[in-house]
């Protein structure tokens, strides 16, 4: 449908920001895509080229490329009509399933099959290219935080890339971009594994979600550089122009419940709603305000929310801070899942992979796990409020007809409730000091 409609819009003489209708063919498919990827000479993943066409076929490929397998549907994307199979069963299993999802999500069940890199990392290329056969790599895309296949948290650069094996991911995208006549801006998606080998995963032909990141790094207007290709302008920059400035991190703010697989679907009307603008080097990138309500019949994100710093720590204190003060009220959010993936030591360290999420928990995320000084620091700032609650409540704003002796009190013994616990503090006033 998308291809038809370019194809009606360039015979009416209406210019489509974007790539062309052969582009977006070529690489919208997966099978079209690994097969223009290989004669690219580009690295793709071991696998089989062709469509699948039963669960017995299924079996024998993936006996032949060697246990565990991806499955997954030729025209999918967002995760969807993906399965890994790890032995017979699952892969009949997996056939079965995915065909299924693939046909109700994409009206089209064609599955091919390749080998599952176990524990990879998901980095990605941007590319510009214009339609005088130019074409640039804009470094890469940090997206391995992810549940159900969809990203969670990006950054650019990435922790893991050194100079060589980023120009050579670049290098091949830009191959890639080169061989199916590409312009505009896109993404080529790369899997790396722990000894940096990389290969090719699928193409967008579009502006990615997170093309943030690679705006603050690069300096780049991408959505400017897209009009401009639109109109028939060359590039502007030459490779050897594009800079690595600095560090930037993206979280998808979600309208989701984190403690339900990762994050649930959840709809309501946002009762309050704050963007941090005021703080440091922030950028949010939303379509809603306060009174929206978030429905059941378009994606569940809220925003996309970019911090900026001279380095990768600065970033993400930045982030932090940002999280702290964003005030979503009326839908259930992933901030809480956001802000302790971002300040957790494997993240911190770098150390990050696909499985990042299900491998620190494994039980599924229960909330933010409180230090014996946080416990006792929370349970100090409540006995407190509450205490300036009571003494506030005795105050009498002029003189009140009958004269009003409250007793003086000094201490208070309280009980206070904290998750699954029952607390006992003490407060005690000395003239203007209180401890507790």
């Amino acid at each position: 449908k998308v291809t038809s409609s370019l194809s009606l819009q360039a015979s009416e003489g209406v210019t489509f920001i974007g790539p062309d209708t052969h582009a977006i063919q070529a690489m919208g498919d997966k099978i079209e895509s690994k097969l223009l990827a290989k004669n690219a000479k580009v690295n793709t993943i071991p696998g089989f080229d062709g469509v699948v066409k039963d669960a017995d076929e299924a079996v024998r490929i993936a006996r032949e490329i060697g246990y565990p397998v991806m499955i997954k549907a030729s025209a999918g994307g967002g995760g969807k009509g993906m399965r890994i199979a790890w032995d017979d069963e699952e892969t009949r299993e997996g056939f079965r399933f995915s065909s299924q999802e693939a046909a109700s999500s994409f009206g089209d069940d064609r599955l091919l099959i390749e080998k599952f890199i176990d524990n990879p990392r998901h980095i990605e290329i941007q590319v510009l290219a214009d339609k005088h056969g130019n074409a640039l790599w804009l470094n890469e895309r940090e997206c391995s935080i992810q549940r159900r296949n969809q990203k969670v948290v990006e950054e650019a650069p990435s922790t893991f890339l050194d100079p060589e094996t980023r120009r050579a991911m670049g290098e091949q995208a830009v191959a890639l971009a080169k061989a199916v006549k590409y312009s505009s801006a896109g993404t080529v998606e790369f899997l790396v594994d722990s000894n940096k080998n990389f290969y090719f995963l699928e193409m967008n032909t579009r502006l990615q979600v997170e093309h943030p990141v690679t705006e603050c790094i690069t300096g780049l207007d991408l959505v400017q550089e897209m009009i401009r290709v639109a109109k028939g302008y060359p590039l502007r920059h030459k490779q050897a122009d594009i800079p690595i400035n600095g560090w930037a991190v993206e979280c998808r703010v979600y309208a989701e419940d984190p403690y339900k697989s990762f994050g649930l679907p959840s709809i309501g009307k946002l009762s309050q709603y704050q963007e941090p603008l005021h703080v440091p080097s922030v950028r949010v990138d939303s379509g809603i305000q306060q009174g929206s309500d978030i429905s059941i019949y378009y994606d569940p994100m809220i925003s996309k929310l970019i911090t900026y710093g001279s380095n990768r720590a600065e970033a993400l204190k930045r982030m932090e801070e940002a999280l702290d003060n964003y005030v979503i009220r009326g839908v259930a959010h992933n901030i809480s899942l956001l802000r302790e993936v971002i300040i957790h030591p494997r993240f911190v360290q770098g150390d990050i992979s696909t499985k990042f999420l299900p491998e620190v928990y494994p039980d599924g995320f229960k909330g933010h796990k409180l230090t014996d000084l946080e416990r006792r620091e929370l349970l100090a700032t409540a006995a407190s409020l509450y205490v300036a609650e009571q003494l506030r409540s005795q105050r009498f704003v002029g003189t009140p007809r009958i004269p009003i002796a409250k007793p003086k009190r000094n201490s208070w013994d309280l009980s206070i409730r904290l998750e699954d616990g029952i607390y006992p503090v003490a407060v005690s006033k000395d003239g203007s000091s209180f401890s507790v």
